[in-house]
């Protein structure tokens, strides 16, 4: 298993970030429209337009997906996006012209680099320039130039998170993830359980364990809220809308397995599902399902993994044994 989502037929994408002030957007397009839902365990997720893939709506198809970091402001990224597609008269067809649909969400990541630095409508436009069908560079680009993972001690004592991709396949059948992980908890190899990166006790190498700590009645409030990871778990194959509200729902499994603790009051986690149908095949959810979320505990890793740190918050190839 390696890989990355573009495996997938009918998604291109493509990254624009500031890496010395960290912060950035990633714009996944859809040429052909994709059916797409979003499953939001966050109590605090930022988000524009992501109420199309929340419940039944008349727009069927999906554009384009960006995820922004600059917390709201970040939003504003998604009008470069929209700009791009009606240049190219993609969207949803009206008697005004077409409206390109595009669901967004962002990341905090504010703390981190230059907080006067937000992604702009500049920076979503670029990125949709910058979208192919290449395999995505991973660690701190676009959406995840600014992420960082294990904060229950402050952003002092964080490390690095990003953005990572993957694919699985099986029988034929391609399944790809993608993610931004800027989450609260510690992210872990889901296989042997060992840590990757997180929270540090002392110096730079010693975890602190953030289960651990909070197992032991550790407090401090208030806890920082500006932290989530977003997701998506993708698809050739035609599945229904109902179909991939349960492959969604299974891809937070991913999360659980890889980021303790995770869907915390902290967080505001989001796994989109979609299917962009150009396969012309129709699929098995459950397959889709299982395979993505192998993909996506992968893309997790590799979001620490392939990050650089920016010497105050250290990345996970920096510690010594750490190396993939």
């Amino acid at each position: 298993m390696g890989g990355s989502i573009t495996e997938v037929a009918g998604i291109l994408i493509g990254h624009a970030h500031d890496a010395v002030r960290g912060s950035g957007v990633t714009v996944l397009l859809f040429p052909e429209g994709a059916m797409a839902v979003a499953d939001i365990r966050g109590e605090a997720a930022g988000t524009r337009q992501m109420d199309s893939l929340l419940r039944p709506h008349p727009v069927q198809k999906i554009d384009a997906l960006v995820f922004a970091g600059g917390s709201a402001f970040g939003l504003d990224a998604a009008s470069g996006v929209v700009r791009y597609l009606e240049a190219r008269n993609i969207g949803f067809s009206t008697p005004g012209g077409v409206v390109p649909i595009v669901p967004t969400a962002v990341v905090y990541d504010l703390g981190y680099g230059d907080s006067a630095f937000r992604p702009d409508s500049a920076m979503g436009y670029e990125a949709a320039c910058a979208a192919s069908s290449h395999p995505p560079e991973q660690g701190s680009v676009g959406a995840g130039a600014g992420a960082t993972v294990g904060k229950i001690l402050g952003i002092s004592r964080a490390m690095k998170g990003g953005f990572g991709s993957a694919s699985d396949s099986k029988g034929g059948t391609v399944v790809g993830a993608c993610t931004v992980v800027n989450a609260f908890g510690d992210v872990v190899d889901p296989v042997t359980g060992r840590w990757l990166a997180g929270a540090r006790a002392v110096g730079k190498e010693v975890p602190a364990d953030t289960d651990d700590l909070f197992c032991g009645g550790y407090r401090r409030e208030p806890f920082s809220t500006e932290n989530t990871t977003l997701a998506v778990i993708a698809t050739a194959d035609q599945l229904t809308r109902d179909e991939l509200w349960g492959v969604a729902r299974m891809g937070h499994a991913a999360l659980c397995r890889a980021i303790r603790p995770v869907h915390t009051p902290m967080d505001g986690d989001i796994v989109v599902a979609v299917a962009t149908g150009v396969s012309g095949r129709k699929g098995n959810a459950m397959q889709a399902a299982t395979l993505g979320t192998r993909a996506l505990e992968k893309a997790i890793v590799d979001a620490v993994r392939c990050a650089k740190g920016n010497g105050s918050v250290p990345a996970a190839a920096e510690l010594q044994g750490n190396q993939p």
